[in-house]
């Protein structure tokens, strides 16, 4: 059972995951209107809904998210970031300019690369096995409630005050964020201490595992198919589904929301089949697997005329990466330890986090080639079965590896 102090920290957590998905996914709400504003084709759409990803994904491959959390205090870093990202989204409504439009996605990136490292470094020091699944589900709900309620919400504000109005509102008044966390945010030694880096394995060392390749492939699978759906999904429903914007804002929310709560159920039950006796081998990969797998069913989305079966196999389509979603960072969380998560997570989440710059622009130049989705959904599709494949078969036994017995400094 958690303390109140815990869920308090947990739930702001939460939060930040919630405002961190909130900001990054904006854009593609306001896809079609800055589209028009700028005079965009979609090829030049892909890559601008793709920008946040290269300052994300790199800061956390090359390591920089990494050395921050584990040498300094987990939780100013975590607060820095939580104000860069906040404000860039918030400077990215007074734009007046392509590039400048450009350049505030790549400082809401830099912003947000520290989120995960910060998280995992938390999660694993305080939680056991048996709760991570849960823990982790909560922050994956946060993450995927954000587009939720940001499509739902920001549709309608969009349509009353602009796309700017949106940006400016969200961003600046998002860093109110910032007061409950730091009167309440974690001071204890093991947030604030840096980690001992004779006990931390460089990432050559990491990435000696098959386990660790593995899970940054797999990540990159997975991500590329909910950066699909959170960049592209409103503008298909908008331009190839003829909804209004409130309508868009409706269905796109729900299909988010549908990853948020099958995440946190799922997250529940793996952690109760674990209590009962479940191996994490066993648990872990059996949701990660079956999740991205069954994800595939948002094949025939865009091939289905009738409206309301469309909808239905969308909805569907998000309970099950709900599934994989609950689970993949306990993956991640137990194979490497407190003294390897922060750099295993920050590098993993950078080379996952790639797919958000390659997707984009995929489906960006396919809709631009062909005029449809239909393609593009193939591609999704494909991509999470592979997804599939490697967190089952390329991942090794799911325990934790003993560090100081091979690390070298």
């Amino acid at each position: 059972m958690l303390s109140n102090r815990e869920w308090r920290v947990l739930a702001l957590l939460v939060a930040s995951g919630f405002i961190n998905y909130i900001d990054r996914s904006n854009l593609s709400l306001g896809a079609t209107n800055i589209q028009r504003e700028f005079h965009l084709d979609s090829q030049q759409l892909g890559l601008l809904l793709g920008a946040f990803f290269w300052t994300y994904a790199l800061s956390q491959f090359l390591g920089f998210a990494g050395w921050l959390v584990d040498r300094f205090h987990v939780s100013w870093i975590l607060a820095g970031g939580f104000f860069l990202w906040s404000g860039a989204m918030g400077a990215t409504g007074l734009t007046r300019s392509f590039v400048m439009l450009f350049a505030t996605r790549l400082v809401l990136g830099l912003g947000e690369s520290v989120a995960y490292p910060c998280y995992s470094r938390i999660l694993v020091t305080h939680f056991p096995e048996n709760h991570r699944g849960l823990t982790n589900a909560w922050i994956d709900a946060g993450t995927k409630s954000g587009p939720a309620l940001g499509t739902l919400v920001g549709a309608l504000a969009m349509a009353r005050f602009g796309w700017r109005g949106l940006f400016v509102g969200l961003g600046f008044g998002s860093l109110m964020w910032l007061i409950p966390w730091l009167l309440w945010m974690p001071r204890g030694t093991a947030y604030s201490t840096p980690v001992d880096q004779s006990q931390v394995p460089s990432v050559f060392r990491i990435f000696r595992h098959r386990s660790a390749i593995f899970s940054a492939l797999g990540l990159f699978c997975s991500n590329y198919f909910w950066y699909f759906l959170v960049t592209w999904l409103p503008h298909y429903l908008e331009t190839e589904r003829h909804f209004s914007k409130s309508k868009m804002g409706v269905f796109a929310s729900l299909a988010y929301l549908s990853v948020a709560v099958s995440s946190v159920a799922s997250g529940w039950l793996s952690d109760r089949w674990i209590s009962r006796g479940g191996t994490p081998t066993r648990v872990r990969k059996t949701f990660t697997g079956l999740g991205l797998t069954l994800s595939t069913i948002i094949l025939p989305v865009a091939l289905v005329r009738d409206e309301g079966v469309a909808m239905g196999l969308l909805m569907l389509a998000c309970l099950c990466y709900g599934m994989f979603a609950s689970n993949v960072w306990a993956v991640t969380q137990t194979l490497a330890g407190p003294h390897a998560a922060g750099k295993w997570t920050a590098v993993q989440n950078g080379v996952g986090n790639f797919s958000g710059v390659v997707g984009p622009a995929v489906t960006g130049w396919l809709v631009q080639r062909t005029g449809l989705y239909s393609l593009s959904f193939a591609v999704a599709a494909a991509v999470a079965l592979t997804g599939a494949a490697v967190f089952v078969f390329g991942i090794g036994p799911l325990k934790p590896i003993q560090w100081e017995q091979e690390v070298s400094v």
